[in-house]
């Protein structure tokens, strides 16, 4: 930074004249007067740096250090506050390489041993970067100019970028940075076009002139959410590089990821490039997510997201601050300015697309294996949990159905009477989904294998740089990978499907193998020199290459390079195939894939991949869930019981527990391991196992309602503590339960060998799920009884939570009597609501087909008000009430007027049963 800053502040005016007469007046960049409170809050934060690195400096004077060796400039730099300048793997970064940037090198004095973070090499105070060298006002805010007068360290850097800024909503702001004189990719998705500008912005916003940087602020406290002053702005063709600091720690997202919800400030580096790998800290996994959600004190939230689909890491550092690098695109930022955390969400989703509403089945217990062996013993399977009456909705088969795990076919021997199974899951009101890897094999007589002759023909796969199909290794063998960035590969593909679905009916579609993974690097030919394969910079991706185990960067798509497409090639295949199933079925589609991107929520679920039976996989699934419930992704669960390695039956039963709360539940195994479906443990687990996904099924209606809100305004389901509670600190870093909605807390049991878990509950009045009995919190941890057939559940006083007599399988509860559970506020007030429909019939909300009721109590009285209805409402009703909370035994109860039987326990429950009320109809209960 310069020792001085040009700075003018930047707010959207409220009326249309005075933004012509801004427009009118523009002028090139001036040296404008600095608004008082920037100049307050600049002489706080200087003098506080200047305390804490005048103390640093005499620390490091006093060690010994040799004054004339460092420039001053160097040593006024804190060690948090030093942003990376060599951020390059596997190079010992020296003095010279350093200093041959322009760069400050102070190398660590941390002990051997010690892991430290801090660079050694970073950027000093002056180090050049561009000018803001004109701002002009536009209908929907301004637009700039950007210059770098010095070149940067990478080649092909940008001299002059453009900047668009526009004020979209009062709570949204986008601001897009790129090259001024020559297009460059930008990332196809489709984004809302904002039509007029905000009116009345809960940010403000000032510009660092020279050098340039933005600064947000939110206007009721004056936090400044984004400040990119701390570290120069870099845009090279293959390396963009914006820094900022941010507000507090409290930083979430950022995916995906294995490790701990709330991520760590400690110099830690997360990397975006869609990867096959087993879940492992510090790993990229499967998809890539560049959004963050940041809690700020006081409980209000914003969330940032960068619009690029290139290679990336972010580099968080305990300033606090962040750096996003990314090797190609633009930057393209949307900030969220809620306030609050579900609205951060909401406002997100407004951008990227709301989440599909799933079928009501999607949301029943799914079994899996991979390893059954024949269709044979996958319905043996189904007859065992028929058997034991153990709830489940579908049954899914990985690979071994194929022949020669070749797409589209089936092992004639093992799987011929697969279409029969089928046929008798549809019988019992059960589903049958079924994997598809996006790898085709290539290496079959010519015209014995449609799938590949016809997309050879039709020029569907991704080709070398050479134009010729780039032919990887996945499960058949040699493999061509279908290119769905073209329009025409979604036909090829829909029609494949059909083909299929003509002798095996399946139901959903289970999208595996599709970061895209690859058993070879690049080819087996490799990769060619250039700098796509081998570019200037590459993040800090596993395997240290982009072609690690996945296609050449180099590779040829309709659209544009593997290199710019590669983190969309899962969220393209989920298009393609939630579109063929529609088409196919005719009713809403049901995708489960890996490799995931933002928006992919429109499309398909998410599974965390191949996690392993281990008490610790099962801990970080909760993690993983609660990031893709940010992501707008709600439908996502982990392998219950683990896919790898051998479980037990505490831990499988334990995890039961907690997956039968995963919004999806899929139990799945791998080959060669001991099945692990809730039949083949002893009478005591199995009995656990079926009464959890009973209660599952009994709670269908408050979660099949949870996913309505998702899909009309980007809800989250399964949700984080602190989503409800921002303005408690001791929320912010818990990631060991999690809410559904806004009511009900799951505390599950994480850890072998215990009868109880320790648990916080927050502040107000929570009623045990299952007795009603009350707990009244002040905001503390506190330790449950959990013996291994019981998991604790809580519902939030003020809730209504919709329920219904549980059945073996969603068709069949879905006919069954609603009970509702009323849980008292401490001032006797409640709400709730239920969205009902058919289950699985397409856009019934948007064509009016369905029912939605709003329950609330006051002053004693429960009230169900219809305030839309469908046919499907007149077939159920509603048997039981039962009200928690209820503080002096009635006299009496009036249904719409008239007496009516009741009970009342000592615990405060009022039960209310033989109601025999039709849903369609509103009703209301008075206790006297």
């Amino acid at each position: 930074m310069k020792s001085y800053q040009k700075l003018k502040t930047l707010v959207p005016q409220p009326a249309a004249c005075q933004v012509e007469e801004e427009r009118a007046a523009a002028t090139p960049a001036h040296h404008g007067k600095l608004a008082p409170s920037w100049v307050g809050t600049g002489l706080l934060v200087a003098a506080v740096l200047l305390s804490t690195t005048t103390v640093w400096v005499l620390r490091q004077v006093s060690k010994g250090w040799p004054r004339p060796a460092l420039p001053p400039k160097c040593l006024l730099v804190p060690e948090s506050h030093r942003f990376d300048c060599y951020p390059e793997r596997r190079v010992v970064v020296t003095q010279e390489l350093c200093e041959s940037r322009g760069c400050c090198f102070i190398k660590s004095t941390a002990p051997a041993g010690v892991k430290r973070g801090v660079p050694w090499c970073f950027y000093p105070p002056d180090f050049p970067s561009y000018t803001l060298e004109s701002l002009n006002q536009t209908a929907l805010g301004m637009v700039g100019l950007l210059m770098r007068r010095e070149k940067a360290y990478y080649p092909r850097d940008i001299e002059m970028l453009r900047l668009d800024v526009e004020f979209e909503t009062d709570t949204r702001l986008h601001i897009k940075i790129t090259d001024a004189a020559n297009p460059r990719y930008e990332v196809p998705l489709e984004v809302p076009q904002a039509m007029k500008r905000a009116e009345s912005p809960i940010y403000s916003l000032d510009f660092s002139w020279d050098p340039f940087g933005v600064l947000l602020r939110r206007r009721a406290t004056g936090t400044v959410l984004l400040n990119t002053t701390v570290a120069p702005l870099i845009f090279a063709d293959q390396f963009l590089q914006i820094a900022t600091s941010l507000p507090s720690r409290f930083l979430y997202g950022l995916g995906e990821h294995r490790g701990t919800f709330l991520h760590s400030l400690d110099w830690s580096t997360l990397t975006l490039w869609a990867r096959d790998v087993s879940p492992t800290e510090s790993f990229n996994l499967y998809g890539a997510h560049p959004f963050y959600l940041l809690m700020e004190e006081g409980g209000d939230a914003h969330g940032v997201f960068l619009l690029n689909s290139n290679a990336m890491e972010v580099a968080l550092q305990p300033a606090p601050g962040l750096t996003w690098r990314t090797i190609g695109g633009i930057l393209d930022f949307y900030i969220f300015l809620g306030p609050d955390p579900n609205m951060v969400i909401q406002q997100y989703q407004q951008v990227i697309g709301f989440p599909a509403m799933p079928p009501l089945w999607a949301l029943g217990f799914h079994l899996c294996r991979w390893g059954y062996g024949s269709s044979n013993e996958t319905g043996q399977t189904v007859r065992a949990m028929r058997n034991y009456q153990i709830p489940q909705d579908a049954q899914w088969n990985d690979i071994d159905y194929m022949d020669g795990y070749r797409d589209f076919t089936l092992d004639p021997q093992k799987f011929a009477s697969l279409p029969s199974l089928v046929e008798d899951l549809h019988k019992h009101g059960q589903h049958y989904v079924m994997i598809l890897d996006p790898g085709i094999s290539s290496t079959n007589p010519h015209g014995s294998y449609w799938p590949f002759d016809e997309g050879l023909r039709r020029g569907l796969f991704l080709n070398t740089t050479q134009g010729q199909p780039l032919i990887g290794q996945v499960w058949p063998g040699f493999t061509a990978f279908a290119d769905f960035s073209n329009p025409d590969t979604h036909q090829w593909w829909l029609e494949n499907l059909q083909q299929f679905h003509a002798h095996v009916p399946f139901d959903g579609l289970w999208i595996d193998m599709n970061e895209p993974s690859n058993f070879m690097d690049g080819s087996e030919d490799g990769c060619p020199p250039g700098e796509l394969d081998s570019p200037p910079y590459t993040p800090a991706v596993l395997g240290d290459s982009l072609s690690a185990k996945t296609v050449c960067a180099s590779a040829k798509q309709k659209a544009s390079v593997h290199y710019n497409l590669h983190n969309l090639y899962g969220l393209m295949e989920a298009k393609a195939t939630a579109s063929a199933l529609i088409q196919i079925r005719g009713k809403r589609p049901f995708v489960i894939s890996r490799s995931t991107f933002p928006s992919q929520g429109r499309y398909s679920g998410h599974w965390l991949g191949d996690n392993r039976s281990q008490w610790k996989d099962m801990y970080y699934s909760i993690p993983g869930l609660l990031s893709f419930s940010l992501f707008g992704i709600p439908l996502v669960g982990a392998d219950i019981c683990g896919f790898s390695g051998s479980t037990s039956e505490e831990l499988c039963t334990r995890w039961m527990q907690l997956g039968a709360f995963y919004p999806f539940a899929r139990n799945h195994n791998t080959q060669n391991e001991k099945a692990q479906d809730p039949t083949v443990f002893s009478p005591a687990a199995r009995t656990a196992m079926k009464d959890v996904l009973l209660t599952r099924y009994s709670l269908l209606p408050f979660l099949y309602t949870l996913f309505h809100r998702a899909h009309l305004q980007g809800d989250t389901v399964a949700r984080p503590l602190f989503f409800e509670f921002p303005r408690d600190v001791a929320t912010l870093g818990l990631d060991r339960q999690f809410l559904w909605g806004r009511s009900l807390l799951v505390t599950p049991v994480l850890e072998p060998g215990v009868d109880s878990v320790t648990g916080y509950v927050p502040q107000g009045v929570w009623y045990d799920f299952y007795t009603g009995s009350s707990v009244n919190s002040s905001g503390e941890m506190l330790k449950m009884s959990a013996p291994l057939e019981h998991l604790n559940l809580h519902v939030r006083e003020g809730a209504i939570l919709p329920t219904q007599k549980p059945a073996t399988t969603s068709k069949a509860t879905q006919g069954n009597p609603l009970r509702l559970i009323v849980a008292l506020s401490s001032s006797a007030t409640a709400w709730g609501d239920l969205f009902w429909d058919d289950g699985e019939s397409l856009d019934t909300f948007e064509r009016g087909n369905y029912s939605y009721l709003v329950f609330n109590v006051t002053q004693n009285t429960f009230t169900s008000t219809i305030l839309h209805s469908s046919t499907e409402a007149t077939k159920v009703t509603i048997s039981t009430l039962s009200i928690f909370g209820v503080r002096d035994a009635p006299s009496k109860v009036l249904l719409n007027g008239q007496e009516k039987p009741f009970s009342y326990l000592d615990n405060q429950v009022l039960i209310v049963s033989n109601l025999g009320l039709s849903l369609s109809q509103g009703f209301s209960l008075q206790w006297l």
